[in-house]
């Protein structure tokens, strides 16, 4: 018979929270090893995240950290940022340690299933795909018919909830992620300031290294934290707010706008798999 192991990879986000609560519940009989690839650059509202699904799942998440960090691979990129032209952090942060993870299993002919969060309502965002004839990927929620809405249910209904970051920000990933609307990189900067700043020293040194790329397309954090700017990009979030707000009935549930997943607000966009889920 052939060995089997199944594996499952938390973001830190809702997606991939939420696709672990249903393999809990539904496939209790499954040994899942719940893995998270901490690239060193989280937000420390993932970790407290990550804590509360742990003492749901009743069993540790396991750490795979990078044999080689952020700055290491920066210095090799020329000190070039990362881009979503260019996503060389989620290839060597991300994907690298989960592949000599799995490694050793696969050659050995074990059959390494991965469970990925694609719902049900989001067509197959480019992701981690199989390499191996050992390996393949199923997407359990896509399969069940689970959609954004049931996602929140699964959540809610386990009493994990949202990561507290939702209030502010969309996305898990690293503090740096160039997905971030720049309405996030202002509420990075009030909120977790020292996390701005190594942002912005990243981004001065790649700009002298010749680097095309800012961490947010067409202008610098530094142009982008000027209190002309700040206001600028605060009063069209609030423009944004009002439009959404016309649309929706009085609803005593929605506490306020504000609450509304900025997917509401700005549209998904561009969101990557392996990081973000």
């Amino acid at each position: 018979m052939v060995a089997q192991k199944h594996v499952l990879g938390l973001s830190g986000g809702r997606d991939s929270a939420a696709l672990a609560v249903y393999m809990r519940q539904h496939h209790p009989e499954l040994d899942i090893d719940y893995f998270f690839t901490d690239t060193g650059k989280e937000l420390p509202e993932v970790y407290e995240f990550l804590g509360l699904l742990e003492g749901f799942l009743g069993k540790p998440i396991l750490r795979l950290n990078p044999d080689r960090d952020f700055d290491f691979w920066l210095k090799q990129y020329n000190h070039f940022l990362p881009s979503p032209q260019s996503r060389w952090c989620t290839k060597n942060l991300k994907i690298r340690p989960f592949e000599q993870w799995i490694k050793p299993y696969l050659e050995e002919g074990t059959q390494v299933t991965s469970y990925v969060a694609i719902r049900a309502d989001e067509p197959y965002r480019e992701g981690y795909a199989s390499k191996h004839a050992n390996l393949r990927v199923r997407l359990p929620l896509k399969e069940a018919g689970i959609d954004k809405a049931g996602v929140q249910e699964l959540l809610d209904g386990a009493g994990v909830g949202l990561p507290a970051y939702y209030c502010w920000r969309s996305r898990s990933g690293c503090t740096f992620c160039f997905f971030q609307r720049k309405i996030e990189w202002i509420r990075l900067m009030r909120i977790h300031p020292d996390a701005f700043e190594e942002a912005k020293r990243y981004e001065k040194t790649a700009i002298s290294h010749g680097s095309p790329f800012t961490w947010s397309q067409g202008e610098s954090l530094d142009e982008m934290s000027t209190p002309t700017r700040i206001a600028a990009i605060e009063a069209d979030h609030e423009k944004r707010l009002e439009r959404l707000r016309a649309k929706y009935q009085p609803n005593p549930l929605r506490v306020s706008t504000e609450l509304l997943d900025l997917d509401e607000v700005y549209g998904e966009g561009k969101v990557c798999v392996v990081c973000q889920k």
